[in-house]
């Protein structure tokens, strides 16, 4: 198998990695969609640089979150927010209102963090394990459980005052 046909398997094996990246990373449908083309164009650079040291979905996240990071801090300075209303959520065969309007309000809170706090949270809710969250963030293993303790305090507070 060459080169682009092993990317593109991978891309597709792993979109859902991408897409929860671009959900938590940006507030409109043509952000979203831009963002995902920037990971994938910058998976595509590194993709010569994996050196199968670590799952691909590590990688994957790392250079992920790398790219909607400095893209929000891009668009942050230039540009201005729009409400999460107007983000179209992705609705499935078992469309169920109550939990669409739960996870809208977890996501609108997950929206507000800071962005490193977004990415943790991301990777926690992945079901990502500190240790690769860890080697994901760059952060010790100890510093991610940390964080997440309070990140998890922070959106309970704020979830339960509304």
């Amino acid at each position: 198998m060459g080169k682009e046909e092993s990317f593109t398997r991978i891309i597709k094996e792993n979109e859902g990695v991408i897409f929860k990246i671009t959900t938590v990373y940006t507030q409109d449908g043509q952000d979203q969609k831009d963002l995902y083309q920037e990971i994938v164009y910058q998976l595509w650079k590194s993709f010569d640089s994996f050196r199968n040291e670590s799952k691909i979905s590590t990688w994957m996240y790392r250079v992920a979150l790398n790219t909607a990071i400095s893209q929000f801090k891009k668009r942050k300075k230039h540009s201005i927010t729009t409400s999460i209303d107007q983000v179209v959520l992705r609705q499935t065969e078992n469309y169920n209102p109550d939990f669409e309007n739960k996870l809208k309000i977890i996501y609108e809170h997950i929206h507000q963090l800071n962005i490193l706090e977004k990415g943790l949270i991301l990777l926690l809710l992945e079901g990502k394990k500190y240790e690769e969250i860890a080697k994901i963030t760059g952060l010790s293993e100890t510093n991610v459980g940390t964080r997440i303790s309070r990140i998890k305090q922070k959106l309970k507070s704020r979830i339960l005052k509304k």
